[in-house]
């Protein structure tokens, strides 16, 4: 317990130092942006070419002024007007906002000249630098703050809605692939109980006749559910433990067989560095005992496995017997089903498969890309 908690403290203050650290790095990224926006007048106007045009002096109480209001807008716009009206489709509130904070910005020049005028004695705009003209005979909107608040709201209104994008993807990513694990999970969960139930009844049947063979059967079951309880928790395994485990149940299931069944479990190519989902063979070798296995008729079962480069070809061939017969393809247990939808989750479009059927036998082939 004392272990956890030190890890659990560790994992805390580890999660706390990553999360200042993106928020230093945040704030560092800000004022470097603010500082390259404030120094365009020093870029581009450092030698005025048009004095009516542009004031000689960049650095003004006006530009501070201005400034100030323009990053406030980029905030206010970005974190709050975005998050809390655009996101939530109030549109005509946010339109109307912003279009009353247009006017402001257009009109904010003669505001500060009029200011300026009357009682304040503050240094007048650039917009009245060498061109002395009554307020009353100037635009109504300043064409110059316009254009810069119409660049600074496109940038917080795009950057917010593409990191609310990004956002959003990686909430529903998270969420898809929690419901991906989880009936991973679930399917895994159906597997085993079914797989442990029929080698349990195999069993079971040896120690009713008092087999020496029961002792064997135990063993093969231990180093069975070994592998499913250490490699089923992984999405894939090396195909060498695979085939071992396969290999396993099959001599597992031969106990019982009798001398009018055989087995033939045929590997062709080398395993080494290939990579298969636990348990995903079992359903049809299964599927195999428990439908095409007679002890009145000759049963052979054949299971080949071609490993190439880079696909795995699997497939097994039983004949069908009067008391295992299947209806159709869609009924052949549960265990197939599930490999079905085990294969759509873990490969996707990446694997055919094909079930073949006749009234006297039926055959599983299943192609899948390597991982």
């Amino acid at each position: 317990m004392v272990s956890s908690s030190i890890a659990l403290k560790k994992l805390s203050h580890f999660k706390s130092a990553s999360t200042l650290n993106k928020k230093i790095a945040q704030v560092i990224i800000n004022v470097a942006a603010w500082a390259c926006f404030l120094m365009l007048p020093f870029v581009f106007f450092s030698r005025p070419k048009d004095s009516s045009l542009i004031p000689d002096q960049p650095i003004s109480l006006y530009f501070i002024l201005s400034n100030v209001c323009f990053i406030g807008f980029y905030y206010l716009n970005g974190y709050f007007l975005v998050p809390r009206l655009l996101a939530r489709k109030k549109i005509v509130l946010y339109t109307l906002i912003v279009l009353l904070l247009l006017i402001f910005f257009g009109t904010f020049p003669r505001i500060y000249d009029a200011l300026s005028d009357s009682f304040l004695k503050l240094p007048p705009s650039p917009w009245r630098l060498n061109r002395p003209r009554p307020l009353w005979n100037r635009p109504l909107l300043s064409p110059g703050p316009i254009a810069i608040f119409l660049l600074v709201f496109v940038i917080s209104t795009g950057l917010r809605v593409i990191g609310q994008w990004f956002q959003s993807e990686k909430r529903n990513k998270e969420v898809e692939n929690e419901k991906l694990n989880t009936e991973l999970s679930f399917l895994k969960s159906q597997i085993n109980p079914h797989f442990l139930f029929n080698t349990l009844n195999n069993i079971y049947s040896l120690a009713s006749v008092q087999s020496e063979k029961t002792a064997e059967a135990v063993m093969k079951l231990s180093s069975i559910m070994r592998y499913v309880l250490t490699e089923v928790k992984n999405d894939f395994v090396p195909l060498e433990k695979e085939i071992l485990f396969v290999s396993h149940y099959i001599e597992l299931q031969k106990l019982r067989l009798t001398d009018k069944s055989t087995v033939d479990f045929q590997i062709q190519g080398d395993p080494t560095g290939k990579m298969i989902s636990p348990l995903l063979f079992l359903p049809f070798v299964e599927n195999a005992f428990k439908y095409g296995i007679s002890t009145r008729e000759a049963s052979p079962v054949l299971i080949m496995l071609q490993i190439g480069n880079p696909s795995i070809s699997f497939s097994v061939h039983n004949k069908k017997h009067p008391g295992g017969s299947m209806k159709s393809t869609e009924n052949t247990g549960i265990g197939i089903i599930n490999a079905k939808r085990r294969l759509d989750l873990l490969y996707n479009h990446n694997y055919q498969l094909q079930i073949t059927e006749d009234p006297s036998s039926f055959s599983v082939q299943l192609t899948i890309h390597s991982k």
